[in-house]
């Protein structure tokens, strides 16, 4: 039932390499609106991820170019250092496309685990990217990669993002501070009592709650 909560993507390699095989499957038996459906969902899984990526966008006064974002997690999913296939890779490529400036912290997943997903699934690395690895940097903490950033997206559930002292996150961001919430794990109404902008999956934004 994990894959039923609203969220910015399932990934992982099993999942839709299942779902594309029962679309074979049901092509195969000549069920083509059955296979239709299948496919509807890796469709609307990808939409998902360019959706959340534009709403940064939109949210921050359409421009991220030069601004620093903090990347809370990086793997598909918590309590693994797996990247196969992670929403993360995907929301990254646009903002980076965008040329935002990106600090990544994930308590598993190294820096060169990071540009081969990037490498192997987006076809993303500095031939096709001039200049890639200057414009994403890895911290060795959630505190440091919010550090000076315009916003942070969280994109991984790990539990630590939810315990942080968010207070001195947003002291050390620089303002107007925007969070992003990919999985939506964080207490949104507090957070925004502390002074962020915060955007959810599926929640209503700042502004539709002023009016």
């Amino acid at each position: 039932n994990k894959f039923l909560k609203a969220s910015v993507g399932y990934g992982g390699s099993c999942f839709q390499k299942d779902i594309l095989n029962l679309v074979y499957i049901c092509e195969s038996f000549g069920l083509k609106e059955v296979a239709d459906y299948w496919h509807q969902v890796v469709l609307m899984n990808d939409y998902q991820k360019r959706r959340f990526s534009n709403k940064i966008v939109r949210a921050m006064f359409n421009t991220i170019t030069g601004k620093k974002i903090a990347i809370f997690g990086f793997a598909f999913k918590k309590d693994t250092g797996d990247t196969r296939e992670s929403s993360a890779a995907y929301v990254m490529k646009d903002l980076v496309d965008e040329r935002a400036n990106l600090s990544v912290y994930d308590p598993q997943v190294t820096r060169e685990q990071m540009f081969m997903e990037f490498d192997y699934t987006l076809s993303v690395n500095e031939h096709t990217v001039p200049g890639l690895h200057g414009m994403i940097d890895n911290a060795s903490s959630a505190m440091e990669a919010a550090t000076g950033a315009h916003a942070i997206a969280l994109m991984t559930e790990w539990d630590e993002f939810v315990s942080l002292d968010y207070h001195k996150i947003y002291e050390l961001m620089s303002k107007p501070a925007f969070i992003f919430d990919g999985r939506n794990i964080l207490p949104h109404e507090e957070l925004r009592k502390i002074g962020f902008e915060v955007y959810a999956i599926g929640k209503p934004g700042p502004s539709k709650l002023i009016h």
